[in-house]
């Protein structure tokens, strides 16, 4: 893929930003369509069912996981060199961040990623809870709750200056990662077979996990061919939305890969929700469902900073590079979840009963 004349042409940080875009745009479109919600499938999974959102959750992490491996095998993407594993990741981070997003997503009925995708919708409930989440995302990553984050994030960290790579510490071979994804899309694919879901649904399920390698795989050529050092990475909605939110209140900041990602999520998922007639206003039932959305989207702001990414960057798009902290965050995401539906949810519902 040669980026050459089209950084000639509008320069780098512009050719990031469409590559944001156009990673953004394909993400939105096909979450909206196949509804895919981490929170969702992490209810279903606690109330004893694997239904609809699990199999659709396990068809895009499977997506994700073949076509990056694959990607990596082809020599598309070198994963030691992307953001995520250049650096030290923090287990303690990701532990503590993971379950306090799990509690939070599940409060807020929806995670960061899809709370962009309902906004884009007309779901005014998930613009507040939006807004609220870059709000506290940026002030854990250089405001407030920074100092805090770093403490606990320092608690336990990755040796060798870098995080770490699964299948190199477990020793497996080079083509292990895609033999793993397909195991999952065989588990994914039985579980869709099993809910009757729909070839549309599975195939925009899919398109979830694809936008994430392309994201991978995009700006990976682009560090190839910039002057300028280029970070590699795709799909992730914690920095992001605290870039974008900044890019708006900042007269100096310049267009990058995370604004073109947000902004081409909320496109897609919006033009999706307009040509199905998907698209139409909603607002909170009332001040109780207000406050604990508003808790929940600060509660995921703080903790997917902590954990190094959200459910989307860490449970899909950092799983996918096998980064062991990211799959750690994940594993700890859905205890968060599981445990905040079990006392909370469950329990209010059997007692109305």
């Amino acid at each position: 893929m040669d980026l050459i004349p089209l950084i000639d042409r509008i320069g780098e940080a512009p050719v990031a930003a469409l590559i944001g875009l156009v990673t953004g745009v394909t993400f939105g479109v096909a979450a909206q369509r196949s509804r895919f919600c981490l929170r969702a499938a992490t209810v279903e999974f606690a109330r004893g069912r694997m239904g609809d959102s699990v199999s659709v959750w396990f068809l895009t992490f499977s997506t994700a996981l073949v076509w990056v491996q694959a990607a990596r095998l082809a020599g598309l993407l070198r994963v030691e060199d992307a953001r995520m594993m250049a650096v030290p990741g923090s287990w303690s981070g990701a532990v503590i961040g993971g379950l306090i997003f799990g509690v939070g997503m599940v409060l807020a009925r929806g995670c960061s990623g899809r709370l962009l995708v309902l906004a884009a919708t007309g779901n005014l409930r998930s613009v507040v809870s939006g807004l609220i989440f870059a709000v506290v995302a940026q002030m854990s990553l250089g405001g407030w709750l920074a100092p805090l984050r770093d403490r606990i994030a320092a608690l336990a960290i990755t040796r060798g200056g870098h995080n770490l790579n699964l299948l190199t510490w477990a020793g497996l071979p080079d083509w292990s990662g895609l033999a793993i994804g397909m195991g999952f899309a065989g588990l994914a694919l039985a579980l869709a077979r099993r809910n009757r879901i729909g070839p549309s649904r599975l195939i925009f399920g899919a398109g979830v996990g694809f936008a994430v390698a392309l994201g991978w795989v995009l700006t990976s050529a682009l560090s190839q061919v910039a002057f300028e050092p280029v970070q590699i990475e795709s799909a992730t909605f914690t920095g992001p939305s605290a870039h974008t939110l900044m890019f708006f209140l900042d007269r100096a900041a310049v267009l990058d890969f995370d604004v073109g990602l947000v902004a081409g999520v909320f496109l897609g998922a919006a033009i999706s929700a307009g040509l199905t007639g998907e698209f139409r206003l909603q607002g909170f039932d009332g001040p109780g469902p207000m406050r604990r959305a508003m808790m929940g989207a600060a509660l995921m702001g703080f903790g997917g900073m902590l954990a190094g990414g959200c459910a989307i960057g860490a449970g899909v798009t950092g799983a996918s590079i096998f980064a062991g902290t990211a799959w750690l965050a994940l594993f700890a995401m859905w205890i968060g979840a599981m445990t905040t539906d079990l006392l909370l949810d469950q329990r209010s519902t059997t007692a109305t009963a």
